[in-house]
């Protein structure tokens, strides 16, 4: 009786539960899920969603919005100088600043893993991404300034240059009234043959007395001599009125230390010397009948440096403050991957006789592959869309040389009035990142079944 009636109890169907919300992995009921993803979808609708599909819908429209102007807006981005430029300029952008960028990451990562002082360096190398772009911007535009005494940039290149290639003291001298000198290439050249035995002035004017050489001495009146050419070259200018005689050498004034001269018979050079610093020079007797010349070395103009931001630079000269930026953030993503390749596989590599370079090409850069494509993808996106720091480096001469898709479509949309193409812009911006966007998901999802 007992075991049977324990059979029946065994056997007796349970009774079904109340229906119960289903609930996530973390425990979570999906409705609760949802009230809290609401806002979030609410911000993303409003923020990213709307603005896309209003985009889209603006772009088939005229610039006044109330004429359906088909795919003309398209096919301005294509026949549009502006838009050309700065299609091929972000083509530039997309190969060069991401590339460039990644590899002074992968540098600086690999390189500081060796010195004590690594963590410092990867500090300082960071800290540019603290900066606004438009801090950056600023920064940059005074960097790249074409006076030496302002911009960093042309003051360390013309230190060096100016070491290597001195430029003249007199580049403003010039032959002053009833001078016996002519222009000729770049230089200046007497009317008429010298001969021996003969004192030759060659004055000239136009050289402030505070940039007159140092070495510059009281101009005289250099002796003749026989089978000999001597002469003066000088500055032929007193201060006062009515003091100093024209085409003479006075007290006063000084001679040009340095100067060089040449003797040009038949269109060559047959003798030349060196004006001592009172100006006066000698020639031997083969310039006897030759026309004295000052050749065009003589006033160089004083060298200024390189126009970073003129019309054919302004661009690199862009892309290389983006890089001092985005290294730092490359540097410590590729810094983190390294960190976790197995030590064992490089000591196995060097086991094996590979160099330091065999090891870093062969095993290094392939086990930080799929950190490096992060990195350049992420920069790859990055690029597409600057702005900020093309609008506050390129002065508005070069502007239009230097301009990116997001820098024109802002002019067309704020500047020049025409929202259509600017929205056309925007939707072409948009088709060009999601390429990107799918490559990096798919290499994601891939990371994520290893």
């Amino acid at each position: 009786m007992t075991s049977a009636s324990a059979e029946g109890v065994a056997r007796t169907p349970a009774t079904p539960s109340a229906p119960r919300s289903r609930k996530s992995v973390t425990g979570t009921r999906r409705t609760v899920a949802a009230l809290f993803l609401l806002p979030a979808l609410v911000l993303l609708g409003a923020l990213v969603v709307y603005p896309i599909g209003y985009s889209v819908f603006r772009s088939f429209y005229n610039a006044s919005g109330d004429a359906f102007a088909g795919i003309d807006n398209y096919k301005a981005l294509f026949t549009d100088d502006g838009i050309r430029t700065a299609l091929k300029n972000n083509i530039i952008w997309v190969v060069f600043a991401p590339a460039v960028a990644t590899a002074l990451g992968l540098i600086f990562a690999v390189l500081t893993e060796r010195v004590r002082w690594g963590t410092a360096f990867k500090l300082v190398v960071f800290m540019p991404m603290a900066i606004s772009m438009l801090a950056a911007g600023i920064i940059f535009r005074l960097v790249y300034d074409q006076d030496p005494d302002r911009g960093v940039a042309n003051a360390v290149w013309v230190g060096v240059h100016d070491t290597f290639a001195q430029s003249s003291a007199f580049p403003k001298a010039h032959p002053g009234r009833n001078s016996p000198l002519k222009p000729d290439q770049g230089g200046f050249l007497t009317t008429s043959p010298v001969h021996t035995g003969q004192w030759v002035a060659l004055p000239l004017v136009g050289v402030a007395p505070d940039q007159m050489p140092s070495s510059a001495k009281q101009a005289v009146r250099a002796k003749t001599e026989p089978g000999r050419i001597t002469g003066t070259t000088w500055q032929d200018f007193t201060r006062g009125k009515g003091v100093g005689r024209l085409g003479a050498v006075d007290p006063s004034e000084l001679g040009y230390a340095g100067m060089r001269v040449e003797a040009v018979k038949d269109g060559k050079v047959v003798a030349s010397a060196k004006a001592a610093d009172d100006g006066t020079f000698t020639l031997p007797a083969s310039a006897d009948g030759a026309l004295l010349r000052l050749p065009a070395s003589n006033f160089k103009e004083p060298y200024n440096g390189v126009d970073w931001l003129g019309p054919s630079l302004v661009t690199p000269a862009i892309i290389g403050a983006y890089v001092w930026m985005w290294a730092g953030f490359a540097m410590v993503l590729i810094a983190a991957g390294l960190a976790g390749v197995p030590r064992e596989l490089l000591e196995a590599a060097r086991v094996d006789g590979a160099s330091e370079w065999q090891v870093f090409r062969r095993v290094t850069v392939p086990l930080l592959a799929p950190v490096l494509a992060v990195v350049a993808v992420t920069l790859m996106i990055n690029v597409l869309k600057i702005f900020d720091l093309v609008y506050i480096i390129a002065p508005g001469s070069s502007q239009d040389d230097a301009n990116v898709l997001a820098l024109e479509l802002y002019r067309k949309g704020f500047s020049e009035g025409q929202p259509g193409i600017a929205s056309a812009i925007a939707v072409f911006l948009l088709l060009l990142v999601i390429p990107v966007m799918l490559f990096n998901m798919r290499r994601l999802r891939r990371e994520v079944r290893r």
